[in-house]
């Protein structure tokens, strides 16, 4: 059986981008040797990458292009790509399928055996796979960085949840990684 993991950056005050689509420049501040070593771990412990399509449109225009970070590069355009879309039938991003029903096609992946399957940014598939009790662990970079403004991460929700914590290491750059596991509701 697989893990399904999601992994985020988001600030102290819960954003995870700025006001702006594709604000990230507070990713910088978290950015490191630790962080690049981390990456490069989601790489050889993931089978399958998860996007929602606003996140999915983002990672394909900056992963195909870039001249930075080649062994996260190298991952990213190969590894296999499962996308949430209501619109998108199909992408010119190798690896890559398209679903219109991601609930359904993550609770099969899921009990296949294999490797973890990750959500990569993706707040609102994020909330979707919590509320069908979907995500094994919440890997989160809690960023020391206050913006006031931008995209939570977490959206509002009328049912509280629980998590444990499975670990909290502090990196260099005061960036500390946070891994939750949900608690049975």
């Amino acid at each position: 059986m697989s893990k399904l993991i999601v992994w985020n950056l988001v600030t102290l005050d819960g954003f995870f981008e700025g006001e702006e689509k594709w604000d990230l420049a507070f990713h910088g501040h978290a950015w490191g040797d630790e962080l690049a070593a981390m990456s490069a771990e989601f790489g050889e412990r993931a089978r399958l990458l998860v996007f929602g399509r606003v996140t999915y449109e983002g990672m394909k225009s900056f992963w195909t292009t870039t001249e930075e970070e080649p062994e996260t590069k190298a991952y990213m355009n190969a590894l296999p790509k499962l996308v949430a879309s209501r619109t998108l039938r199909n992408s010119d991003w190798n690896n890559t399928r398209m679903t219109d029903d991601i609930v359904g096609e993550l609770s099969r992946l899921k009990a296949e055996p294999g490797k973890d399957i990750f959500v990569f940014g993706s707040a609102d598939l994020t909330d979707t796979l919590l509320q069908a009790d979907l995500v094994d662990e919440l890997a989160i970079g809690l960023v020391p960085t206050l913006l006031g403004k931008g995209n939570r991460f977490f959206k509002d929700s009328d049912t509280p949840r629980r998590f444990n914590l499975v670990e909290a290491r502090p990196l260099k750059t005061g960036t500390v990684i946070l891994r939750y596991a949900p608690m049975a509701p």
